[in-house]
């Protein structure tokens, strides 16, 4: 079986960095790059598509809401068009800068509050998936299964890409339990073992409350702003290696 790892990377901007982004390269397939709103910067963008070049990882963009202080989690009141607008921005920026070094943006992946809002909308969802179909068919959009994102990109005819989680708890409706609640996090290397073994040979996941609930993703995510997450993301690679499992970006596996 082939299966995509991936993670959020060059979040920082300036001289701040959120992890080791040139480590984290030589573990995941797939990076998605933060496009300047949320986190990034013209500098940092061009950093990290030459780093995901010479490591062989696939580029996605990652955009987000204008909210460096609140890292994109904040929502913010905007207007559709507005946001659309907003992550075209985005998208076209890194595929500028990936374009100039001889490579493309090959998948998608919104930031955190910029999709909840999408995900929350079968409209905006339809009005974003158009848009990004309009840009580049080829474009793969990270979902979750079942979301309203997955709806509209199949109704856009794009390529989609199931995400598992392996540092976040799932409730029993297959939806991740919002960050500041107890366990919501899944940091200790024991449970995330056991997390990425049973996904990978079972395609399921124990929810928070114990229930067993199913889990068809292809990809598994490992978040960069997470404490300790370039040892997660290795500690997630030796188990997709254990099982027999090979890595692959995101662009191959999606259908």
């Amino acid at each position: 079986m082939e299966i995509d790892l991936n993670s959020d990377m060059g979040e920082g901007f300036g001289p701040y960095r959120l992890c080791d982004d040139e480590a984290m390269m030589k573990v995941v397939s797939s990076a998605n790059i933060a496009c300047g709103f949320h986190g990034g910067d013209p500098d940092t963008m061009a950093r990290m598509v030459r780093l995901a070049k010479q490591n062989g990882v696939g580029i996605g963009a990652h955009p987000g809401l204008p909210d460096r202080p609140g890292f994109g989690r904040r929502e913010m009141p905007f207007e559709p068009d507005e946001l659309r607008q907003q992550m075209l921005y985005q998208l076209g920026a890194l595929m500028a800068i990936a374009r100039s070094e001889r490579v493309n943006v090959g998948h998608f992946s919104f930031h955190a509050a910029m999709g909840n809002m999408v995900n929350r909308d079968p409209v905006l969802a339809d009005l974003m998936m158009d848009a990004i179909a309009a840009v580049d068919r080829n474009l793969v959009v990270f979902v979750t299964s079942g979301s309203e994102i997955e709806k509209a990109a199949k109704r856009a005819r794009l390529k989609t890409l199931a995400l598992f989680l392996a540092d976040r708890a799932y409730d029993a409706e297959g939806k991740l339990v919002a960050r500041g609640l107890p366990g919501a996090l899944v940091k200790d290397e024991a449970s995330v073992r056991v997390r990425v073994r049973r996904f990978l040979l079972e395609g399921t996941v124990e929810a928070i409350d114990g229930t067993v609930i199913a889990m068809p993703a292809r990809s598994i995510l490992v978040h960069s702003d997470t404490p300790g997450s370039l040892e997660l993301a290795r500690l997630v690679r030796s188990e997709i290696e254990a099982t027999g499992a090979t890595l692959a970006p995101a662009a191959q596996l999606a259908s």
